[in-house]
């Protein structure tokens, strides 16, 4: 029976070097989430960092699997970050508020990681390289919101009747639109976003908590206010 030659390489050279794949995507997704997939290649990311172009060019294809390699690596730390949150809480409104923390802090301190995982999102829809890969990673965001939900569904004593891929477009296009404001300079794009997971989340659990009012823009406050 003939063997591959995956099977014919001693398996500690195998985990050596997806060891050092990891170590070169970990090392270079500062770069790639500054200048973005249009803007980089294998000699570009090399210029920005401590690796030689063929040192990149021997442990990746191409920048799609450098690219693929940082974000999957970033996307399942975010995972397991979030579930942290979820099974250390007690209480409904503590749920809440590590919830809403957690997203609040991510776009302070990771803004330029999210914006590149949006932007190969949307690359998919472009490049067939892309889109496996995406699309895994958008169904592990999706089991991610729905253990959260589940969570919030069991600490309120309420069904959940919304479908999985439902509650997170709902969330995840909330925390798109704070992005995209944030990188843009709005102040109060996190706190605002903040207050609309929270109405979100109780809106389809059916149940209040604390804060659960959506933020009103200024204006139509302002007109609220006079006709009072």
């Amino acid at each position: 029976m003939s063997r591959s030659s995956n099977d014919r390489i001693p398996h500690s050279r195998v985990d050596k070097f997806a060891e050092r794949r990891a170590e070169l995507g970990e090392a270079a997704l500062q770069t790639l989430a500054e200048l973005g997939y249009a803007r980089t290649s294998l000699r570009e990311i090399a210029q920005n960092s401590e690796f030689s172009h063929g040192v990149l060019h021997y442990y990746f294809s191409d920048k799609v699997d450098l690219i693929l390699c940082s974000v999957r690596q970033y996307k399942a730390r975010c995972v397991t970050r979030y579930d942290e949150v979820t099974e250390g809480a007690r209480t409904l409104d503590e749920l809440m508020d590590g919830f809403v923390d957690a997203l609040g802090e991510t776009v302070r301190s990771e803004a330029p990681l999210h914006r590149l995982w949006y932007d190969l999102r949307s690359q998919a829809l472009f490049e067939p390289a892309f889109r496996t890969d995406v699309a895994e990673l958008d169904k592990s965001l999706e089991q991610m919101i729905w253990r959260i939900m589940s969570r919030f569904s069991e600490l309120a004593g309420k069904p959940l009747e919304v479908l999985p891929a439902v509650i997170y477009a709902m969330l995840d296009g909330l925390f798109q639109q704070c992005l995209l404001k944030h990188v843009c300079g709005d102040e109060t794009a996190i706190p605002v976003m903040q207050e609309q997971v929270r109405w979100t989340v109780t809106q389809v659990l059916g149940v209040p908590t604390r804060a659960a009012a959506p933020a009103l823009p200024r204006r139509r406050r302002a007109g609220a206010a006079a006709a009072h």
